[in-house]
């Protein structure tokens, strides 16, 4: 067993906390390589690689869904290109839904604009009266 670690070792090494193991494990992101009858989980060093890679795809944007849907991609692929093209197919989503919002916002913002200079202007109309 000196290839498997405990959690807290596999938590140490990651930069995560026990707690966050556990539920990638809930999320089915992270699974044990062993588990003794009296509950203590083994991981193994693929579980660690996940882990790094589940905090590298965290930085580019994705959330948990996202990575739920990619993180077997790079693992079942060497070359790691599988993965990647889905994290780029997200990446566009994501891009063009938030050019979307940007254009709402900009909207949102002109009306905003429009109606504080015509409160400005109805109340120094009430004031001239």
């Amino acid at each position: 067993m000196s290839s498997l670690m405990q959690i807290g070792e596999l938590s140490e090494r990651a930069g995560v906390t026990h707690r966050t193991i556990h539920y990638y494990e809930r999320l089915g992101l992270v699974r044990p390589a062993e588990r003794e009858g009296s509950g203590y989980r083994y991981y193994d060093e693929s579980a660690l690689k996940r882990l790094e890679k589940i905090a590298a795809l965290k930085r580019l944007g994705l959330s948990l869904d996202d990575i739920a849907a990619v993180i077997d991609l790079y693992f079942a692929d060497a070359t790691g290109i599988k993965g990647k093209e889905k994290v780029l197919e997200i990446l566009q989503a994501q891009l063009s839904r938030t050019e979307t919002q940007l254009q709402e916002l900009t909207a949102f913002k002109h009306d905003l604009t429009a109606n504080i200079a015509r409160m400005h202007a109805l109340i120094a109309d009430a004031k001239r009266k």
